[in-house]
């Protein structure tokens, strides 16, 4: 009798379900992001190709830190997942900064060519030097200019306006040319600065610009689309390295389920957002590709120092992708 209860506890033992591995996954936004699209349509895909073999736990809006702190938490092991920004990113792999350079990508397909091509993938290589796994390039679009000094016209109308930028030494160069005074500053603290009047106004996509509700505490919004923005999709090795073959297949079609989420909430967000803020008070105007060229030809001289920083071949080729 004893032999059949061992037995039997030790076939119970060997028939219990093998515990899901949990993802934490951390992100600046909240849930109703494009941040918050891609995550969920990651999880998912990554369900009906593995079933209940991971769980995931979201911490959106900064709930595990800022991005520097989260993808150093993906470096140590106690993070598993993160989507973020590549301004952030580019003090991870500096030749992301490339990607910042202001007018260097003309429009979404431009930029959606680069990131999906050879170029693209060079860079996502790159991360593993960096104590980081890149899975695929997501999208934030366009980044645009928001104040509450009044509408940007021209260069002049930068002059003196405390801005905050992302820890990006591309934009704040670009900026301090402009005649701004550039105030980087991690995402978390922006909302309070702005309440606070301690910056004027900050720039980013209007995915951002939406779904953060800068129409609360912002008056203004120019349309100027000076830089391209994206993110990356991105595991901790430790996490990668636990993988088998199939479980890293999934996982990179779920990267790839991502970007197709994070890309359609864009492209939705840039054909409703202009008319959501317009009627939630703010001041809307748009630079006409005259306006454009006045911003770009007083950005001469730092495109000089880009050039000698990430080389013009590069800069060459990321112009001639079609």
């Amino acid at each position: 009798m004893k032999h059949f209860v061992a037995a039997a506890l030790l076939g119970s033992v060997f028939a219990a379900p093998v515990a899901a591995q949990e993802i934490k996954i951390g992100y600046a936004l909240a849930e109703d992001s494009h941040y918050g699209a891609g995550a969920r349509a990651f999880e998912e895909s990554l369900k009906a190709s593995l079933g209940d073999q991971f769980s995931f736990r979201h911490f959106p809006s900064s709930g595990l830190g800022g991005e520097r702190e989260v993808l150093e938490g993906l470096q140590l092991g106690t993070v598993e997942m993160t989507i973020a920004s590549d301004g952030t990113l580019s003090n991870f792999v500096p030749e992301v900064g490339v990607l910042g350079i202001p007018f260097l990508l003309r429009d979404k397909e431009h930029a959606r060519a680069v990131l999906d091509g050879e170029i693209g993938e060079e860079m996502l290589a790159k991360f593993e030097d960096a104590g980081l796994h890149a899975l695929a390039w997501g999208e934030q679009g366009f980044r645009h200019i928001t104040s509450n000094r009044g509408p940007i016209e021209t260069p002049a109308d930068l002059e003196g306006l405390k801005i905050r930028t992302m820890e990006n030494p591309v934009h704040i160069e670009a900026f301090r040319a402009l005649g701004a005074a550039p105030t980087p500053m991690a995402w978390p603290e922006v909302i309070g600065a702005l309440q606070q009047g301690a910056i004027d106004g900050q720039e980013n996509p209007l995915s951002v610009i939406v779904s953060a509700k800068l129409n609360e505490v912002q008056k203004n919004l120019t349309l100027d689309g000076h830089v391209y923005s994206s993110t990356i999709i991105l595991v901790s090795p430790s996490l990668w390295g636990r993988l088998d073959d199939d479980q890293k297949a999934a996982f990179e079609k779920a990267a790839d389920d991502a970007v197709v989420a994070m890309r359609a909430y864009v492209d939705e967000v840039d054909a409703s957002g202009v008319a959501q803020m317009q009627e939630a008070g703010m001041t809307v105007n748009e630079l006409s590709p005259e306006q454009k060229a006045a911003f770009r030809d007083a950005l001469a001289e730092p495109y000089k120092n880009y050039e000698a920083q990430f080389g013009k071949d590069l800069m060459d080729r990321i112009q001639a992708v079609e």
